[in-house]
């Protein structure tokens, strides 16, 4: 972290008035200039990769300068700042996405998906996911995350017959589930909300016990005046939650689940795995590439969105995990012959790295809510598949720790470009262990 005093050698460099282009720039976030507000933090696409490190390194000297010429005033002013790392300032993880590349629907078949190969330090190949088996070596393993989305979106309606929205969220105790809901202001505790059958018969209700502080949302209690289990009735009534960005999607709901799924409890799919297929699987272990499982139900730990200015400040939500003793033999396996441990997506490397904080891998079965950005120290995963995620996204702080912010975002301005799809039912990224950026020095991450 560098120290820097508003002094007169910065004013030299940016202007008693900074230009239009260093106003709008989200690297210099949250430093105030003289007496100038703070930077807008969304005007990455107007800055390019020459502009910005030249203007970083300008800032750096001045800074530097300023430093060994401090002057009595400055130290006492209060307006002293600090200068962030960029690679903690959430602005910096801005990408601009024109709204035809989210994609609506999935290809098909599922590995007809674009697959962007990040295989060195410098460049990337445009592939295509069938072509994984080839892309591999033997003794690689792939660890998938077998959850399976529950049909959590359910429509109800208030005692007065006022609908009502509710996702449920998690699980608290038997029938019990923090939920988020809408509209939210008037479900204030002791509302009761009834689901499915006929105003004097509904098939099932809930009493809103308190709010959840948590997510903002609510803590529902259920009962089933028919005594069936609350599965049973959930998958008659409820209904598979897609992303608020699919918009106009002809989908069926298996869709947006993985083929492996198994273990119920995710609100979101590891869409990683959307793109893998029973006959891929078969060439993958012909090619004596390997696959692991480990459990980790996508919550609102993995979507909730990054809202401070400096990313060390997110705190992510626990979200549940199991990973097993066998996967945990398997990895060691893998090691010991020299083969390469390759998450497929972000979920998985969140289990994986979670279950390593002691420093060693070991069997877990809890919550995490481990949060990797640039400067973590890996201990477990050798390489990634995953899709392309939202701006300023956890996730997207997630992949920039393995090859870097920079690289990271130049290579979806590559994606853009080249007409791939974004996010959920879109395309995906490989990234092997040869593109890896060196450890850097850690920062405090939060676990």
């Amino acid at each position: 972290m560098i120290q820097f005093h508003c002094c007169e050698s910065l004013k030299k460099l940016v202007g008693e008035k900074p230009p239009p282009l260093l106003r709008g720039s989200p690297h210099v976030s949250p430093v105030v200039l003289s007496q100038h507000r703070a930077l807008s933090p969304h005007s990455l696409e107007f800055f390019n990769q020459n502009s910005r490190s030249a203007y970083i390194s300008d800032v750096v000297s001045a800074m530097n300068s300023a430093q060994s010429q401090p002057s009595p005033q400055a130290e006492d002013d209060q307006s002293t700042q600090t200068l962030v790392d960029p690679d903690l300032q959430r602005a910096a993880y801005f990408y601009h996405l024109p709204p035809e590349r989210i994609a609506q629907n999935p290809v098909s078949p599922r590995d007809a998906a674009r697959l962007m190969v990040v295989s060195n330090p410098i460049d990337h190949q445009n592939r295509y996911f069938w072509e994984l088996p080839e892309l591999l070596k033997p003794e690689d393993l792939l660890v998938l995350n077998d959850t399976r989305v529950i049909p959590a979106r359910l429509y109800g309606r208030k005692p007065e017959g006022a609908q009502v929205e509710i996702l449920l969220l998690e699980e608290q105790a038997h029938q019990v589930w923090s939920a988020l809901e809408k509209p939210g202001r008037r479900l204030k505790p002791g509302t009761t909300i009834h689901f499915g059958g006929t105003p004097d018969a509904p098939e099932m209700n809930a009493q809103v016990r308190s709010t959840d502080m948590a997510t903002h949302g609510r803590i529902l209690h259920f009962e089933i005046p028919s005594g069936q289990p609350f599965e049973t009735v959930l998958t008659q009534l409820g209904t598979v939650p897609l992303p608020p960005y699919i918009t106009q999607t002809q989908a069926d709901a298996d869709r947006y689940q993985t083929v492996y799924a198994e273990h119920m409890g995710a609100i979101a799919a590891p869409t990683a795995g959307l793109h893998f297929t029973p006959e891929l699987f078969e060439r993958l272990a012909a090619g004596q590439i390997n696959c692991a499982r480990i459990t980790l139900h996508v919550g609102v730990g993995t979507f909730r969105p990054v809202e401070a200015d400096t990313i060390t400040h997110h705190a992510m939500h626990g979200e549940w995990l199991h990973v097993s003793q066998q996967t945990v033999d398997q990895i060691r396996a893998t090691k010991a012959k020299g083969g390469r441990v390759i998450a497929v997506g972000t979920t998985v490397t969140r289990a994986l790295e979670g279950a390593a904080q002691s420093g060693e891998l070991k069997p877990m079965r809890g919550k995490t809510n481990l949060f990797i950005y640039p400067g973590y120290r890996w201990r477990v995963i050798d390489g990634l598949i995953t899709n392309f995620h939202l701006p300023e996204s956890s996730l997207l702080m997630l992949v920039s720790a393995l090859i870097g912010r920079q690289r990271l975002m130049a290579l979806y301005q590559a994606a853009i470009a080249a007409d791939y799809r974004f996010y959920s039912f879109g395309d995906a990224m490989l990234i092997l262990p040869e593109a890896r950026t060196a450890p850097s020095p850690a920062y405090a991450v939060q676990y």
